[in-house]
């Protein structure tokens, strides 16, 4: 079975069959969300709303541990985080999709880890590599078979948000090498590589970083435009479950 994770882009999966939904306590409070089960073509999927199914809840009070303790305890094999993010690399106009493959984490505050407490122990996960090399590659191939451009590889910058980026820190940010700036990045990867859940990001680019390309213009694509990258999103998804 898949999770799906989805970002303010994908509040909702339209492509999803339900079967059913689950509300799953943790340990760690409650997610974002009921879990939502069901098949896009021969895929067992679950969905789960990273903001809640009203996009109602911001960056930094995501309850990162029990979304990815939910998913992990009904038996996911693989997670696939559905995000936006602002461009800071030339190549990344708004309205692209982007595989990262490495991250830098700017965030503060927010509970990174499951093992800290008196009566766990002190774990030092690798994470040298944050997303999952073979789930990543099924989303290149499959973005491919979809017909669809995407950029493989890329630094993914998470910031707290969530308020947007000024333009000297997204100059320090791309001085420290990352290519693009999101807010809900971390800690997922770093709890779904805990817990030992392949993790890949599939990012939709929907607007420059401040002080890149026309960001002094508009901070969000318009609307005809963030539609075709909601598509291209379900494409892939849709192809993936193929």
């Amino acid at each position: 079975m898949l999770a799906i994770i989805g970002g303010s882009s994908l509040a909702k999966l339209p492509i999803l069959e339900v079967t059913h939904r689950q509300v799953v306590r943790t340990p760690y409070g409650d997610p974002s969300c009921a879990l939502t089960f069901g098949r896009i073509g021969m895929q067992n999927v679950v969905f789960i709303a990273r903001h809640g199914y009203g996009n109602s809840i911001a960056p930094h009070e995501i309850n990162y541990r029990a979304n990815i303790w939910a998913l992990h305890s009904v038996g996911v094999k693989g997670v696939i985080a559905i995000g936006t993010v602002g461009g800071i690399r030339p190549d990344m106009v708004p309205g692209s999709l982007v595989i990262p493959d490495n991250i830098v984490d700017y965030s503060w505050g927010r509970k990174h880890t499951f093992f800290e407490g008196p009566d766990k122990p002190v774990v030092h996960v690798d994470f040298t590599w944050p997303f999952d090399r073979e789930l990543r590659a099924r989303l290149v191939q499959t973005s491919s078979e979809a017909g669809l451009s995407v950029i493989d590889g890329a630094v993914y910058a998470c910031t707290q948000g969530p308020r947007l980026e000024s333009v000297a820190e997204i100059r320090r940010i791309e001085r420290d090498g990352a290519d693009m700036v999101g807010m809900t990045g971390m800690p997922e990867a770093a709890l779904a590589r805990e817990l030992a859940l392949p993790y890949a990001n599939l990012s939709l680019v929907v607007n420059w970083a401040a002080g890149k390309g026309n960001s002094g213009e508009t901070v969000a694509l318009p609307e005809t435009v963030f539609e075709q990258g909601v598509s291209k999103l379900l494409a892939v998804l849709t192809q993936l479950a193929k």
